[in-house]
This record gives C-alpha cells, structure tokens and sequence, in this order.
C-alpha cells in the first residue's frame, strides 16, 4: 500500500530546498556585489578545458542544466551551534562564492568568465539538507570526482597533506604549491572523469562533503 505523502519528510524538505535553488537565475561568478545572507548555490561551467566538456556542453545555449560544484554558506558563527542566527544578514554567500572565484582566477587552466552560479537564502537550519539533496540529485564532478576545489589555506603544512585532486588537476593556487605531491597526476584524473561521464564506477577520494570513501557511478546520457 502506498504511503501518504509528508511534506515534512526529510526528503521532501530537502527537494523543496532544491527546487527553489533551481528557480533561481543564472549570474556571472563575477559579479557577487548584490549577494546577502547565509544558503545554498550552484557554480556552472561553459568553458572549452577538455576533460569537462560533458558539463560544458549541458550548460551552453542558456540551459544550465548540471552543475560542477554545489556548496552551502553558512552564517557566521553558526558551527558553534544555536538558533539565534538571521540567514537573510550577513555576507556568507557573496564571502563564499567570491573564495570560489579567486581559486578559479588563480588556475592556470580555468577562466572564471566561463563560470555561472545560482543561489538561494535559506533559514539556517535547512541549508545542509538543501546542499545535500543538490549533491545528492547532480552528482556535481568538484564535490564527488575532483574534489578539494572548496579547500582554503590549511596555514602550515602538517604531515600527510597533500595538494587536493582539484589542485593537481588546475594548479595555481599560492596555498597549494606549499603541499606535498600525492602521487596524483592530471592525466589519471583526466581518465577518471572519462569513465565517470562513460558510466563507470570510479573510485572516490575523501571529499569534504561527502565525508567518507566509496564510488561514484557515472551518468549516462
């Protein structure tokens, strides 16, 4: 028998947080000046680097349709817990996504005009939900293939860290040539997203947002 409908299931709290993130419009990663408060946002690429044309070629002609990263913005202060928080003040969003935009315009082989972002203010509570269901439905390559393009300036190198797959695959950022090499090349991780967009299981690193190791399978057209 089918159940009835919750609209206050996880899930569905989750998918409604998605769905208002997806009405919104499409802006230059250029231009944040106008951002404020606290939510969710997804980047878009349109640019020719190669291994990325899959994406590219879903967001050309105005359509927008597959992120390459989804990311969250939290209000200051909010990891010390609490429900005291406005997500509507602050600059969380526009602090955030102009981070973003700097790590991109350091790449050596990434122009950030050929980037485009949503975002959506959400109450605080919700915002990892509506990150989480984004991730969860795209599947974007920056959070669950190359991960680590979210990453800030860890300060002095502690032993064990490594220059992220992001960083080895678009190097250029001052804070990343201090890390040590993995043993990660461009070119394997090149081949990983091959066989990502082919529809093969490839492995997974520890990323930031999904917190552990595992697969990710490909999407097929």
């Amino acid at each position: 028998m089918e159940s009835p409908y919750n609209p206050l299931d996880k899930l569905n709290l989750g998918r409604s947080v998605a769905e208002a993130l997806l009405l919104r419009p499409v802006t230059p990663l250029t231009e944040t000046t106008e951002l404020a408060g606290a939510g969710v946002y997804a980047i878009y690429y349109i640019g020719s680097f190669s291994p990325y044309q899959p994406v590219a070629q879903k967001n050309r002609d105005e359509e927008f349709s597959q992120p390459i990263y989804v990311g969250k913005a939290v209000p200051k202060g909010a990891r010390k817990g609490g429900l005291a928080f406005d997500a509507a003040k602050g600059k969380a969003l526009r602090d955030r996504l102009r981070q973003h935009a700097s790590s991109i315009d350091e790449a050596i082989n990434l122009d950030v005009t050929d980037f485009r972002y949503r975002s959506l203010v959400v109450d605080d509570i919700w915002i990892p939900l509506g990150e989480n269901m984004m991730i969860e439905q795209f599947k974007p390559i920056w959070n669950l293939v190359v991960d680590g393009f979210g990453n800030k300036d860890p300060g002095m190198r502690r032993a064990a860290q490594y220059k992220s797959p992001w960083d080895v695959l678009h190097p250029g950022r001052k804070f990343a040539e201090k890390l040590a090499d993995g043993g990660l090349t461009a070119e394997a991780l090149s081949t990983r997203l091959a066989e990502y967009f082919a529809g093969q299981a490839v492995p997974l690193v520890p990323t930031e947002e999904a917190g552990d190791i595992g697969t990710a399978e490909g999407e097929e057209d």
